[in-house]
């Protein structure tokens, strides 16, 4: 089984959602300047990158990130592949899983997007609350994405979110599935054990193994030269 990154790259070029502070990186320490080790200091936002929205993302007394059973972020899962016209996942996207789906990927058109080195852009294809809806009713515990956020610009209710996240769903924002074909495949996304964090960085994988199980049981292409590039913009839906 070879795993696979499907992390977007951490550093002053990664996109940031519009309002979000970018990631920046400074010196402490320099080899280069006679220190005795390397060190630097990390500023970034708890929704940057690839990441996870806990409940506390957006209701106050809900468990943080420190607090997502982890058995949710590690197990069998299943990757749908989006068609390129499809401008919101919906019912439809959501019954192309195989019964008994708990983790739910999409692969979209924004995927090639990131790999090309793409600045945030506005028009990313996200879930459609009737889909939200879907993927409660079907059982899903883990929801994962290719956008920064699960919710499409001009949802300012977030109504996607409100419903996953209500439901105890898990949301992982900021996928890099440019390459991962549709189909079974073992998921693993870590973030960080920030104490009642509204959201966590994290580190994300894909793999195939060797013989599949399903994707219920249980606990690519990457970026051309240089990383996806940060820009400003408006948007809602966080």
């Amino acid at each position: 089984m070879r795993w696979v990154d499907v992390s977007l790259p951490l550093g002053p070029r990664t996109p940031a959602f519009p309002g979000d502070p970018p990631v920046a990186l400074a010196p402490v320490t320099r080899l280069d300047r006679g220190g005795p080790y390397a060190l630097s200091q990390l500023t970034l936002g708890t929704h940057a990158g690839t990441h996870i929205d806990p409940p506390r993302h957006f209701f106050p007394d809900a468990p943080g990130v420190d607090r997502i059973d982890p058995d949710l972020l590690v197990g069998p899962a299943a990757v749908v592949r989006v068609a390129d016209d499809v401008d919101a996942i919906g019912p439809a996207e959501i019954d192309e899983a195989p019964a008994g789906t708990v983790r739910l990927l999409f692969r979209t058109r924004n995927s090639a997007r990131w790999a090309a080195g793409a600045p945030f852009f506005p028009d990313y294809v996200a879930l459609s609350p009737d889909g939200a809806d879907r993927a409660v009713a079907r059982g899903v515990r883990l929801i994962g994405v290719d956008a920064l956020s699960v919710e499409s610009g001009g949802e300012p209710r977030y109504p996607v979110h409100r419903r996953l996240l209500a439901a105890g769903v898990v949301i992982v924002e900021g996928l890099l599935l440019d390459g991962i074909p549709a189909g079974r495949c073992e998921f693993a996304c870590l973030p960080l054990r920030l104490v009642d964090g509204d959201g966590g960085p994290a580190r994300a994988l894909v793999a195939r193994p060797s013989r599949a199980r399903p994707a219920g049981a249980g606990s690519g292409s990457r970026p051309r030269s240089g990383s996806p590039r940060r820009t400003s913009g408006t948007a809602t839906g966080r």
